[in-house]
C-alpha cells in the first residue's frame, strides 16, 4: 500500500555529508581542485564545458587529476546547448574547448595542452612524444574515424552498414592486440599518457555503438574490457566517467548525427538505455558504492528550485511527484504521485547528466526511482530530448548551481 511522501525537510535529514570537492575524490562539480596543497600552488586554470559532455576536455581533466596538479576550474558553455560567453572569447576567440592557463599563458588544443603541463610538471608515465606512444596514439585517430565512418553518416542497405561495422571491427583488433601485447590492462606496462589519450572517445564509442548499432564494445572485445576494468579501479577516471543514456543523447549535436540502423538488437539496446532497467548495462562494472541512493538524494535537493522551476510541470505537481520519487529511492515505499506526473518524471529522468549531475550509479538510482513512480500513474513520456542541439540543457536555466562555491 502507497505511503504518504516524505517531507523535504524529512528528506534532507536522510542525506549524508557531502565530498570534499577541493580534496576529496575526483568530481563533476569542483571549481578548485588542491590535493591538500596551498591555493598559492595554483598555476593552472582549466577552461571546460558545463555538463562534462567534451571528450577533449575530459582528456586534460583526467590528467590533471592523475597527477594531481593544483587547478582552478573556470565552465564555459558548449556551441550545442547554448552562446558561448562573451568573456571567454575575449580570452580564446575562437570559443575552442578545452583552454588551458598555464603561469599565465593560455594554450588551446589537447594535445599542445598536455604537452605544454609535461613541459611544467613532468609525463605521466611514457609521454606524448615517447616512442612507445606515438603509435598508439595514431591508432587512438585510426579508431576514432572508424567509428565516425560508422555511427555518423546513413546508409542506403543493411550491407553498407555491415561494411562500416566490418571496418571498425578491424582497427578494434588492432587495438585489443595492442592491450594484449602489455603484461597490464592499460596501453604499456604501466597507466599513463597513452590511456588517457584514449579514453574519451573509447567510452563515448561504448556508448553510442550500443545504443546506435547494437554493439557492445565491451562485451565484444576482452582485452578493451580489462582495459575498462582497470580504469574503474582509478577513482580519478570514476569521477570523470559518463553513462550511456548521457552520451547516447548528448553526441548527435556534437557530432552531426547519429545514426541507428534499426536492427532487434539496436531497438532493444535503446529502449534499454531510455526506459531501464540500467542496472546490468556494460556502461559500468566496479561496485555500486553504499553511497550511491545518498549522493542522488543531495544533488537532487541542492537544486531542486531550479529542477522543478524548469520541468514543464506544474510546480506543486512535480514538487509532490519528485518527492514521491526520492522518499521510493531512500525507502523502498512507493508513494503514489499526483496524476500527470509520469510525464513530469520521466522528463527529469531523460535529463539526469552524469557526471555533471552526479556520479553513475547515483544516476542509476534516481532514473529508477523517477521511472518506478511514474509508473504508478501512466506511461507518458516527458518532451523528447532535442537532436540537433541541446537546449533543454542550457546552463543558463541553472546559473546558481554553477557558483565557485557549488
Amino acid at each position: 500500500m502507497p505511503i504518504a511522501p516524505l517531507s523535504w525537510t524529512e528528506l534532507e535529514n536522510l542525506t549524508t555529508t557531502p565530498v570534499d570537492q577541493v580534496n576529496g575524490p575526483t568530481n563533476a562539480q569542483a571549481r578548485l581542485r588542491l590535493f591538500g596543497q596551498p591555493e598559492s600552488a595554483v598555476r593552472v586554470t582549466l577552461y571546460r564545458d558545463n555538463h562534462a559532455w567534451c571528450p577533449y576536455c575530459q582528456k586534460v581533466w583526467l590528467w590533471l587529476e592523475e597527477k594531481q596538479i593544483p587547478y582552478r576550474i573556470e565552465k564555459v558553455t558548449m556551441f550545442c546547448y547554448g552562446e558561448k560567453e562573451r568573456w571567454y572569447t575575449r580570452k580564446v576567440p575562437s570559443g575552442m574547448l578545452p583552454a588551458l592557463e598555464l603561469d599565465g599563458r593560455m594554450i588551446t588544443e589537447s594535445d599542445d595542452i598536455l604537452q605544454a603541463l609535461e613541459s611544467a610538471f613532468g609525463s605521466l608515465g611514457q609521454g606524448m612524444t615517447d616512442p612507445a606512444v606515438l603509435p598508439l596514439r595514431q591508432l587512438e585517430r585510426l579508431l576514432f574515424r572508424a567509428w565516425c565512418g560508422w555511427l555518423c553518416y546513413p546508409t542506403t542497405s543493411a550491407r553498407e552498414d555491415q561494411r562500416n561495422r566490418t571496418q571498425f571491427v578491424a582497427v578494434a583488433e588492432q587495438v585489443e592486440q595492442a592491450l594484449a601485447s602489455t603484461p597490464s590492462p592499460y596501453f604499456l606496462a604501466e597507466f599513463g599518457t597513452a590511456d588517457v589519450i584514449f579514453t574519451p572517445y573509447v567510452e563515448r564509442m561504448n556508448a553510442s555503438l550500443y545504443y546506435y548499432k547494437g554493439y557492445s564494445l565491451r562485451d565484444e572485445n576482452p582485452h578493451l574490457a580489462a582495459w575498462f576494468n582497470g580504469m574503474e579501479s582509478r577513482v580519478t577516471y570514476r569521477g570523470t566517467q559518463s553513462d550511456f543514456h548521457t552520451h547516447a543523447h548528448d553526441l548527435p549535436p556534437q557530432m552531426g548525427g547519429c545514426w541507428a540502423n534499426g536492427e532487434p538488437q539496436t531497438q532493444q539496446n535503446q529502449a534499454r538505455v531510455d526506459q531501464g532497467p540500467w542496472f546490468g548495462l556494460p556502461d559500468v562494472a566496479y561496485p555500486e558504492p553504499e553511497t550511491s541512493r545518498q549522493e542522488a538524494l543531495y544533488r537532487v535537493l541542492k537544486h531542486r528550485a531550479n529542477i522543478i522551476r524548469v520541468n514543464p510541470a506544474d510546480d506543486a505537481l512535480i514538487d509532490e511527484a519528485l518527492r514521491c520519487a526520492l522518499s521510493f529511492m531512500m525507502t523502498g515505499e512507493a508513494s503514489m504521485p499526483p496524476a500527470g506526473a509520469d510525464v513530469a518524471l520521466r522528463y527529469l529522468r531523460d535529463r539526469i547528466n552524469v557526471p555533471r549531475d552526479m556520479s553513475i550509479y547515483a544516476a542509476k538510482r534516481l532514473r529508477e526511482a523517477l521511472e518506478a513512480t511514474a509508473a504508478l500513474v501512466g506511461d507518458g513520456q516527458g518532451t523528447p530530448i532535442p537532436q540537433r542541439h541541446r537546449r533543454d540543457q542550457d546552463p543558463a536555466l541553472f546559473a546558481t548551481s554553477y557558483t565557485r562555491s557549488a
